[in-house]
């Protein structure tokens, strides 16, 4: 069973940028056919996907964020990474990464992060 759990700060001044990153266990994030992504909901909002990377190391974005996202691995540590620059109160969310081959199967719990000075 594929385990996910974010880590990262819990608030974000304006202007900077967020960095959360996706521990996985159970699997190995090479695994054949496998996407690793990054999806959150903000208050009041649905969810958004943010972007993934696959299990060849390539990186596909949502085209609404893709000019601050970046999202990243260390295949030596079985982690993935979220950097989302210029980030805005409006980027306060809960911030998942999930994982599956057709589909996002496992989920991490999420991790709560605010924008705000």
């Amino acid at each position: 069973q594929v385990q996910l759990q974010e880590s990262g700060p819990g608030l974000v001044k304006p202007s900077q940028t967020l960095s959360l990153t996706c521990t996985v266990s159970g699997g190995s994030i090479t695994t054949n056919s496998y996407y690793w992504g990054w999806i959150r909901r903000s208050p009041g909002e649905g969810l958004e996907w943010m972007g993934a990377i696959d299990w060849r190391g390539n990186t596909y974005y949502n085209p609404s964020l893709k000019s601050r996202t970046s999202i990243s691995r260390d295949t030596s540590k079985n982690q993935f990474t979220l950097q989302l620059s210029s980030v805005t109160p409006e980027d306060t969310a809960v911030y998942y990464c999930a994982s599956g081959t057709r589909g996002y199967v496992y989920w991490g719990q999420g991790t709560q992060v605010a924008v705000s000075s």
